[in-house]
């Protein structure tokens, strides 16, 4: 379960019931998978001003480390939500696997880790092409924490279909999901599938996913998970197989130094996005999140980018001013970013998505009215959060 440290949210259901409504006329049409700037398709600059304007972004604390290559950068104190520096924080690109960390954020308290579950032929129908695969294979019966070491430590985008199904569904996970993003305030991010994998407007941002790994961390679970260097995962025949993590800043793989004091949190990588990598490390009790999307040359690249900012943060970045923060979410009592206007969908305007390139039970499938469900998913997922701590019993449905 999540660790929450704000206070649940004053919102009535006819408040949420009305924010969806509106959001469900708001004009949709389709978004580029290629980078497009934030504040063009909204005048929300969540986090403040200095994130969406051009070049570097930093208020004292000495010089950045040079050779900074990546498309954006975002450096933050875990604890405070302090942006410390950042480049093109609210540039919209594509995420890869990163997304998995909104995926787990959204969907790890639905189930208990020792629950078992039966892999059918028709869960694993429909994974793209080309997708990192943990090994899951119909037939043999998993529990959810193993399923969750196949998503944090090898990407799997079959443990992530799996799960998905398990939820109800690639489609309602994908809504539940993109309302997750709305109540994180995480407004350049359009989900098209759960696993990050490249479909057109599948479009995350530098300060999206840091909002991500920052809630997510806050979670026991998602905190252990993305912490995890190996585990035993079933092989089929009663046998297992030892899988590592991906994370080379964790497991010091490939020629990677493990970075000191590294939490996790998610690398990902196509061809695409590039590569992509939202990591977080503690030092001397403070903690930093730090992503670094698409460096330009270098398969080891984006690890060595994370590990310089992080080094800065840790001891030049100690005495940087704030050049904005990582908001609150919604339901927790986080501040609606000024700005914004209620009721309308993140990026409206940029909200759908074309089906082209998604395979069959709702990969790709969620463009038109998505912006509306999902702000309807969002308000109910308030609700649920709002019922689950004062005990009140959810509604029927």
């Amino acid at each position: 379960m999540h660790a929450f440290s704000r206070p649940s949210p004053r919102l009535s259901r006819r408040s949420l019931l009305a924010l969806a409504a509106t959001a469900a006329t708001a004009p949709l049409t389709a978004a580029p998978l290629a980078a497009t700037p934030a504040a063009a398709a909204s005048d929300v600059v969540v986090g403040g001003a200095r994130l969406v304007a051009d070049g570097v972004q930093v208020n004292g604390g000495g010089a950045l480390p040079k050779k900074l290559t990546a498309r954006a950068w975002l450096l933050a104190d875990q604890d405070s939500g302090e942006v410390l520096a950042s480049y093109r924080a609210h540039l919209r690109v594509a995420p890869a696997s990163t997304l998995k960390m909104l995926f787990a954020d959204t969907l790890l308290d639905r189930f208990e880790r020792t629950e078992r579950y039966r892999v059918t032929d028709a869960d694993l129908a429909g994974i793209p092409s080309g997708s990192s695969l943990v090994g899951v294979e119909a037939g043999v019966t998993y529990t959810v924490e193993q399923l969750w070491q196949g998503v944090f430590l090898r990407s799997g985008n079959d443990a992530v279909q799996v799960l998905a199904r398990m939820n109800g569904g690639v489609a309602k996970t994908v809504a539940e999901m993109q309302a997750r993003a709305v109540d994180l305030q995480a407004l350049d991010t359009h989900v098209v599938s759960p696993d990050g994998y490249d479909h057109d407007g599948q479009l995350s941002s530098a300060y999206d996913l840091a909002l991500f790994a920052r809630h997510g961390l806050r979670g026991a679970d998602f905190r252990a998970y993305c912490g995890t260097r190996t585990a035993e995962f079933p092989a089929g025949g009663g046998k297992t197989l030892r899988i590592e993590n991906t994370d080379r800043l964790l497991s010091g793989t490939y020629g990677v130094t493990p970075y000191p004091g590294l939490i996790g949190v998610k690398n990902g990588f196509t061809s695409n996005a590039g590569n992509t990598f939202t990591g977080a490390a503690t030092r001397a009790g403070r903690t930093l999140v730090v992503t670094v999307l698409h460096p330009k040359s270098g398969h080891n690249a984006v690890y060595e980018e994370t590990a310089a900012l992080l080094d800065w943060g840790f001891a030049q970045g100690s005495s940087a001013r704030a050049v904005g923060t990582l908001v609150e979410a919604l339901s927790e009592g986080g501040t609606r970013a000024s700005g914004s206007s209620a009721g309308k969908a993140p990026h409206a305007g940029a909200q759908a998505s074309s089906a082209e390139g998604g395979g069959p039970d709702g990969w790709g499938a969620l463009g038109g009215a998505g912006g509306a469900v999902a702000l309807l998913a969002g308000g109910a997922y308030a609700l649920r959060r709002r019922r689950r701590r004062s005990g009140e019993a959810p509604p029927a449905s």
